[in-house]
């Protein structure tokens, strides 16, 4: 037996099979709507909802408010500075290493 060569493979037969193509008609199997169901957008040809439609639910774009808009899990942070922790250290302000808010608040 030769050694298959890459160009020689060919797919197991459960792989090779056509797919299932949906027509309308009796003789496919899937009757009149083709796996449609009856009616409505999606049964019609050329049919296209936009990426964003939510089926008649308000949509998220105007859902949400356009401004304030405050995040519930919204962080409060404060940028600290290298050098005034160390202007801070230098003034002897700093008790026991411990740096606090209020000691921002002080300083500069």
């Amino acid at each position: 037996m030769a050694k298959d060569i890459l160009s020689n493979l060919t797919p197991a037969k459960r792989f090779a099979q056509k797919n299932k193509t949906y027509r309308r008609g009796q003789g496919s199997g899937h009757g009149g709507t083709a796996t449609k169901g009856h009616k409505g957008a999606k049964s019609r040809s050329g049919h296209k909802f936009k990426l964003w439609f939510e089926g008649g639910q308000m949509p998220l774009t105007r859902r949400v408010p356009k401004f304030g808009f405050t995040p519930r899990n919204h962080v409060t942070m404060q940028v600290v500075n290298v050098e005034t922790l160390g202007e801070l250290v230098a003034k002897k302000k700093v008790a026991d290493g411990v740096v606090t808010p209020e000691d921002f608040s002080r300083s500069v």
